[in-house]
């Protein structure tokens, strides 16, 4: 079986042989398809309307305090293909854990780079360096990180691993115990 430029699929052989490829080949996209909609699926809305975003931080650094958690703030747009590619990499299983154990996300819509502008500048990050765009805050709300310099703008050309040394880097230290011994 081969595919030729112009689209066609050529099968060479009897039409019982041709026929099992025609088979196999639906089971392989019909598998291929069951596996593209367990993952996060690329059509749906990830940022919310951009009116939002004050809510959205606001309950993000309640719970990230009563958590223990990190807030990350993910600034960009449903038309953005890099921050589309962004949040697939937060939900890839390598990520997933390492993201939900560690901060509370928020989406941060910034329209078409004319919204929640305030925002941004409060927690300086430079949206004209492209989006997706991040800063990390602590449980308090204090900026611990944000991105100068479009580190994720080309997300597209970026592997998982990206993320995970990211989210790995910036995550909140586990906090000293001490362990008492008696004899």
């Amino acid at each position: 079986m081969r595919v030729r430029h112009c689209g066609k699929l050529e099968l060479g052989g009897s039409p019982t042989v041709n026929k099992l490829k025609v088979v196999v080949l639906a089971a392989l996209l019909a598998v291929a398809g069951c596996k593209a909609r367990q993952q996060a699926p690329l059509s749906r809305e990830i940022y919310p309307e951009p009116a939002q975003a004050r809510t959205d931080l606001a309950d993000a650094l309640k719970t990230a305090s009563t958590a223990h958690k990190r807030v990350l703030l993910d600034f960009g747009g449903n038309w953005c293909g890099d921050c589309r590619v962004l949040d697939f990499y937060f939900h890839d299983a390598a990520n997933q854990a390492l993201l939900t154990d560690n901060y509370v996300l928020v989406h941060i819509n910034v329209g078409h780079m004319d919204r929640n502008l305030d925002i941004a500048a409060k927690y300086e990050v430079p949206l004209d360096k492209g989006v997706p765009a991040l800063a990390v805050l602590n449980e308090r709300g204090e900026l611990v990180f944000s991105q100068k310099d479009g580190q994720f703008e080309a997300m597209r050309t970026m592997q998982p691993e990206a993320v995970k040394a990211f989210l790995a880097e910036w995550k909140p230290a586990v906090p000293c115990s001490t362990t008492v011994v008696s004899c």
